[in-house]
């Protein structure tokens, strides 16, 4: 349906009363060439052991799938930089897991937005989704001129940098016009690829996880990790950021107002030691609601034990 109180600025109006610092409207319509470049790297198989992305890669592809008489993509971004620092070399995490699980504050915004939407225009109807949909949430962003793709497969934006959680609120409105994608403003720069420790940047704009030092330490559910990963952890004992650390974009970096993605307890960094010391009622407690959950407590003392070995 035509959406009749509605218009795209009153949207990014709306995405920026949820908390939400960028925003963009674009037509659902399916991703074509974005959907065969997830094709073809799926069949290099890329994407290792994450099975999951094997399954539906046409409705990947096509939101339409996911939320079937969805008309519009509203594509948001949330800046979650905290200007802080690992307190060592040793046990780092990333920055996108310093604070609580993104996951539930990416939806608690997007369902708030949502609503918000629906008051101004009581027959609309969405679904919000954030990156356990089976949706694109870099392609939309780019689509929607959030920020460009920059080589290192991160979405890289002019306000924020790459610091940013994407997601989408799939609606059944109709604009009279949307936003366009932006410039890709990476240029000559190669310093992302150059300063991957394990080559995972095989190509501009694409990673090969089974390289990825986050893929190993937090996807990977081997009782050990690939000697390219053990070899080069560089103190990362959950993730790694060091192609966005090096992009020089993200000297345009700026705190986040949301409060929630700052350290938990204040920790930027765990020592191996005190991970292999953690029982499982200790893991439980500590990263309850915590994004770094997703490794568990076996891929936790995997990769600890892997950075202990690397101190002898």
């Amino acid at each position: 349906m035509r959406a009749m109180h509605l218009n795209r600025e009153r949207i990014k109006e709306l995405a920026a009363e949820s908390g939400f610092d960028m925003a963009g409207v674009v037509p659902a319509r399916a991703l074509m060439e974005e959907g065969s470049r997830l094709v073809e790297w799926l069949h290099l198989g890329y994407h290792g052991e994450m099975a999951w992305m094997e399954r539906n890669p046409a409705m990947r592809a096509d939101p339409r799938e996911v939320f079937p008489g969805a008309r519009s993509v509203v594509a948001v971004a949330l800046n979650y930089f905290t200007p802080h620092e690992h307190e060592g070399t040793e046990g780092k995490i990333s920055r996108y897991a310093w604070g609580d699980d993104y996951h539930d504050v990416m939806r608690e915004r997007l369902r708030e937005l949502l609503d918000r939407i629906c008051d101004e225009e009581p027959e609309a109807r969405g679904r919000a989704c954030v990156d356990t949909a089976p949706v694109m949430d870099k392609a939309w962003a780019v689509r929607a001129g959030i920020g460009w793709l920059g080589k290192h497969s991160n979405v890289i934006t002019k306000e924020a940098g790459s610091w940013v959680f994407l997601g989408e609120i799939l609606l059944n409105l109709e604009f009279d016009n949307y936003d366009e994608p932006i410039a890709d403003h990476c240029g000559t720069c190669t310093a992302c690829l150059e300063a991957c420790p394990t080559q995972a940047i095989t190509a501009p704009y694409v990673v090969d996880s089974r390289r990825c030092i986050s893929y190993g330490t937090i996807e990977l559910r081997a009782e050990e990790l690939p000697p390219v990963i053990a070899e080069n952890l560089e103190g990362w004992l959950y993730g790694c950021d060091i192609c966005q650390d090096v992009c020089p974009w993200n000297r345009f970096e700026r705190p986040t107002a949301e409060v929630r993605f700052e350290p938990r307890q204040g920790a930027t960094s765990i020592t191996s030691d005190e991970i292999l010391s953690l029982s499982r009622e200790e893991y439980v407690e500590r990263f309850r609601r915590s994004a770094i959950k997703r490794a568990k407590l076996g891929g936790l003392k995997r990769n600890a034990t892997h950075l202990k070995e690397a101190r002898k």
